[in-house]
């Protein structure tokens, strides 16, 4: 049997001391503990008392980042061309729900379409911030607005708001000039992030929109604004149970930026094109402003803002005629016949007589094998002034090595090929204009051509506008405004003031052409629009009085052709036919707009699809200009008392025998105002 130990004292006294010392150790203890609690009581009640009064009331109240009003752009004339609305939405707070797959069920049976795109929804309530607000859907109607707020106790961390989306109210018009914003993506933070910046809490709010494309992209900093803060009270767990109005900070809205654009020019330029593809650009010839700035066909920015649906997204992307690509300044085309006006002022300036004459006979034979000209037959006998309004091509082959193709290039890029623009939107094409230089270079930067020579036979294809040459809707107008204004190499302008400031003040430099090889030119193109043989005549009459076009039509191929193998019926494969150009400026006797305008793989060419849809775009800048109006609408002078006119070329009738009278004193002719040709055109025989 096991005996436990004890513990035993010799007496009575010994006992009791042991008891003693262990009261006044756990004693001692127990004052220091409540002596030490004591004094930190007092730390936080008498000396930090400030600083933690102050953090309990930023633990009461927050302040919730709100997103401003992005800044309105305007045309010329103070129309907005890119605006913001109001709009119902509903939110997601990620932090306030119990079971977030749970409140999108319930909340799906209010708004069925949300079902649809649950697995975005979900990632973008993941990604959000803590206790941020997600939007779900925007532009609510009346009926769906009023459903969630019937139902928001029955959802939790679901709300229902108003606030301000962006808004286009002209929908295609100004898509690809303008552009449109969207969500931002994590690319838009790296980008931030590359350049050493650290990105704005903006950038992560779930609403918040950035510019992309066009203007909205290029001033989209000055068009966001500055961004405002709620002062919400909120309980332990975040969330909002109070607002504080008073302390609270308005968000600034972005500035306000006017644009060049006239809105019923770019309209009615979109408006030509119908289902056709291309892009069109006017200009003032005097100050370079930029009146409108089109692509065809277009696509409706207004559903980027809450999102484009993946399907027609994809429809936009594969279609063939490329709606998403701005065809006036990314998309380059050869410029056929419209390039002529440059060669001749090469030639021009090479010391050629522009009264030098060369029969055309259908074509000219070089090296070994013939350049037809477009014309089956020929011409005949063709000076500058005559090759030019007839389009003759084999004038430009015959000629066109006695200039050379460096001279060629550069009066090319003085006219404005090969150029960028500083019109606020990046990323434009450059273009080509073919030199010897440019072959060396090119040559040792592919490997397309071993031999790096320009040969006199590639000057032929180049003196047409055709070959390695491209140019851009905005280059062409640049160089018809140039022609135009005679004087000064005109620069394009889009942006003119944001926030009240002008955005750039340019000065233009001297063209280096004299007046008399410009008129050379000048002359010719008005030829094309109004002698009755110009290939463009029954397209360009505005019947505007008095008031005419000079200009000059192009047909580029867009492939090459097999000996002998026809350049295509109307109903030939879209992307088989050539392209259809045509430049002018008006009045001819005192220039003010000039345009550019491109159709891509036309039903004919320059004259039949080009000419006739830039003369009904000229017109509304002509009617729109005050000055113009008081030209058009001044009365004309008496007609003279006269038999009906002739037609050109129609032999007069035999004078009836009658008694000799007093021969009548001529009286002086009146001009009479063409008519407007808005009927459909006929096909014309040349593609020029």
């Amino acid at each position: 049997m096991s005996s436990e130990p004890s513990i035993f004292f010799s007496d009575v006294n010994e006992r009791q001391g042991s008891f003693l010392r262990r009261t006044f150790v756990l004693g001692g203890l127990t004052g220091l503990g409540v002596l030490g609690l004591t004094a930190r009581l007092g730390q936080l009640q008498v000396v930090q008392a400030q600083e933690y009064t102050t953090l309990a009331t930023a633990n009461q109240f927050n302040f919730r980042l709100v997103p401003p009003p992005r800044g309105i752009i305007r045309d010329r004339d103070g129309v907005i061309i890119a605006g913001n609305r109001p709009s119902f939405r509903v939110l997601v707070v990620r932090d306030e729900t119990k079971d977030l797959d749970q409140t999108l069920d319930l909340l799906g049976q209010l708004i069925p379409d949300t079902l649809e795109r649950r697995r975005g929804i979900i990632r973008d309530v993941n990604a959000a911030p803590r206790f941020s607000p997600v939007p779900v859907k925007s532009d609510l109607s009346w009926e769906e607005f009023a459903k969630v707020n019937l139902y928001a106790n029955e959802l939790p961390g679901v709300m229902a708001d108003m606030h301000e989306t962006r808004f286009y109210p002209h929908g295609g018009a100004f898509a690809h000039v303008v552009g449109y914003v969207a969500k931002v993506s994590d690319r838009d933070i790296k980008a931030v992030r590359d350049k050493g910046e650290e990105p704005s809490p903006l950038l992560y709010n779930p609403g918040f929109r950035i510019g992309r494309q066009g203007v909205e992209a290029a001033l989209d900093e000055q068009l966001r604004g500055e961004a405002g803060g709620q002062r919400v009270e909120v309980d332990a767990r975040g969330r909002v149970v109070g607002e504080d109005p008073e302390n609270s900070r308005p968000a600034v809205p972005g500035k306000e930026v006017v644009l060049t654009l006239d809105a019923d020019i770019q309209n009615r330029a979109l408006e030509v094109f119908g289902e056709e593809s291309g892009g069109c650009v006017v200009m003032d010839v005097r100050n370079g402003d930029i009146l409108a700035m089109v692509s065809a066909p277009s696509f409706d920015p207004n559903l980027f803002v809450s999102g484009v649906p993946s399907n027609i997204y994809r429809a936009w992307a594969d279609y063939e005629r490329r709606p998403l690509l701005d065809k006036a300044i990314y998309g380059t085309f050869p410029p056929g016949s419209t390039f002529k006006m440059t060669t001749a002022l090469a030639l021009l300036d090479a010391g050629i007589d522009p009264k030098e004459r060369v029969v055309c006979t259908g074509g000219y034979f070089f090296g070994n094998r013939t350049f037809r000209c477009w014309k089956r037959g020929g011409h005949g006998a063709m000076d500058m002034h005559n090759a030019i309004k007839n389009s003759c091509d084999t004038y430009f082959y015959h000629l066109c090595n006695r200039a050379g193709i460096d001279r060629i290039a550069r009066v090319a890029e003085d006219l404005g090929f090969g150029h960028t623009y500083e019109i606020g939107i990046a990323g434009q094409s450059k273009g080509t204009v073919p030199s010897t230089k440019w072959k060396r270079e090119y040559t040792e930067a592919t490997s397309w051509d071993d031999d790096p020579t320009w040969y006199p036979g590639e000057t032929l294809s180049v003196a047409i506008g055709q070959g390695a040459l491209s140019v851009s809707a905005l280059q062409l107008a640049v160089m018809a405004s140039r022609l135009a204004n005679g004087r000064k190499a005109v620069q394009p302008r889009l942006i003119r003031s944001v926030d009240g400031q002008p955005y750039t003040e340019a000065k233009f430099p001297d063209l280096p052409f004299s007046d008399e090889h410009l008129d050379i030119v000048r002359a010719g193109m008005a030829a094309v629009a109004n002698d009755r043989t110009g290939t463009a005549y029954r397209a360009s009459q505005l019947g505007l009085g008095d008031i005419l076009m000079a200009g000059k039509t192009g047909t580029a191929q867009s492939r090459d052709y097999k000996a002998g193998e026809s350049r295509g019926p109307r109903n030939a494969v879209w992307s088989r036919r050539d392209h259809a150009l045509f430049v002018a400026f008006a009045p001819h006797d005192a220039p003010r707009y000039a345009i550019a305008l491109i159709i891509q793989h036309a039903p004919a060419g320059g004259a039949a699809d080009a000419a006739p849809k830039a003369r009904e775009v000229m017109r509304v800048a002509l009617l729109k200009d005050p000055d113009m109006r008081a030209r058009i609408e001044r009365p004309l002078p008496p007609e003279p008392e006269s038999g009906p006119i002739e037609d050109e070329g129609a032999a007069p009738p035999p004078p009836e025998p009658t008694a000799a009278a007093p021969e009548p004193t001529p009286a002086e002719p009146t001009p009479v105002a063409p008519q407007d040709q808005t009927g459909p055109q006929p096909y014309l025989s040349e593609p020029q």
